[in-house]
């Protein structure tokens, strides 16, 4: 079986701010994560900010926390691993 890139090919990281808790915060995410997240919060009926607030808060609360961009693709692809198992 051969492999394709991602649809508009290999995109590096993009820069956004968003709020948490009241406080700005930049996220270095790659175009593919975002529109994931833009998604999930979506579905959730959710503002991005919200979701992002609730899986920083789940981050924090572990013995050793990863930064928060390697929290939201953990979270992206564990969340699509899960859909994609139910179906």
């Amino acid at each position: 079986m051969q492999i394709v890139p991602p649809a508009g090919g290999f995109i590096g990281p993009v820069k956004r701010s968003v709020t948490i808790a009241g406080h700005a915060t930049s996220i270095s995410l790659e175009p593919i994560f975002w529109r994931a997240l833009d998604d999930a919060a979506r579905l959730r009926q959710l503002p991005l900010n919200a979701l992002i607030a609730q899986i920083d808060a789940l981050r924090i609360s572990v013995d050793d926390p990863p930064n928060l961009a390697s929290a939201l693709r953990s979270w992206i692809v564990s969340i699509m691993s899960n859909e994609s198992s139910s179906q």
